[in-house]
């Protein structure tokens, strides 16, 4: 295992790098005493410390010093700023993580020292429950095993492919934002339960349980969604007075403008 021996460091640890945190330590792939972690905000910091129990600090250049492999976890509006703090400490034997949404890797490469191993990655939010939807592109330098590597980490908290980065803004828009578009799904199959005289808590289980199982459905029999539907929506049946309502509000046409918006955005923040 190529990863055998390595330290972790995470730059940054709000939300997206504090689900990362606890996902890739709750699934054993690093001890949380190999993995280190740095921001400026202390109660994150603190926050991550007690309930995963990994090495904290305020200083970047500690996690850098300390780690093999550093995750670059901040906003893309401030990246520019934290690759100037720490490149000078960045030598060739680690490997730069970033999962600033937007940024592309010419960008990236182009504010570090020469010779810089770098690997972009899109995760999403669900790492938190170890079933993110993860997307990895190498830069020039990074090697195959960089890649490995990588995709060894985001496979640890749920599904990681990598893809050319000319893709990566589609995968933003779909993976990247996609649980935002899902959870008022699952609010609004719950209200129409409680409408109908569910409980809203019995409503919330049912219908967070139907995406997932949908979801699992479509990974694991492999089948197109079309197919999948026609086997639940029989002639004049329940299913298929639920489709026409869809259909008629454009729900599909809906979803498919959302990904393609916020693919949109990712290309303006790269500008």
């Amino acid at each position: 295992m190529s990863l055998q021996g390595k330290k972790l460091g995470f730059i940054g640890t709000g939300k997206m790098g504090g689900a990362l945190i606890k996902g890739i330590c709750g699934a054993g792939l690093f001890s949380p005493s190999d993995v280190y972690a740095s921001d400026l905000y202390e109660p994150f910091l603190n926050e991550l410390k007690q309930d995963v129990g990994i090495n904290i600090s305020t200083d970047n250049i500690v996690t850098v010093g300390n780690a093999d492999i550093i995750v670059l976890a901040v906003k893309p509006q401030i990246l520019r700023k934290v690759i100037a703090s720490i490149k000078d400490a960045v030598t060739a034997d680690k490997l730069i993580i970033s999962i600033a949404a937007g940024v592309k890797l010419d960008d990236i490469e182009s504010e570090f020292n020469e010779g810089t191993r770098i690997v972009r990655v899109m995760p999403n939010i669900a790492a938190t429950v170890a079933e993110a939807a993860s997307a990895i592109t190498q830069g020039k330098i990074a090697s195959k095993e960089d890649a490995e590597d990588t995709l060894m980490i985001f496979r640890s908290v749920g599904s990681a492919i990598q893809v050319p980065e000319n893709l990566m803004d589609a995968v933003t828009g779909l993976s990247g934002s996609g649980p935002a578009y899902i959870f008022p799904v699952i609010e609004a199959m719950a209200d129409g339960a409680v409408y109908e005289g569910l409980d809203r808590n019995s409503a919330l289980i049912l219908a967070a349980q139907t995406v997932m199982g949908a979801a699992k459905m479509v990974l694991e029999t492999r089948m197109h969604p079309g197919e999948l539907k026609d086997m639940v929506t029989s002639p004049a049946g329940t299913t298929i007075r639920g489709i026409r309502i869809l259909e008629e509000n454009g729900v599909r046409a809906a979803f498919m403008k959302a990904v393609i918006e916020s693919s949109n955005r990712s290309k303006e923040l790269a500008k």
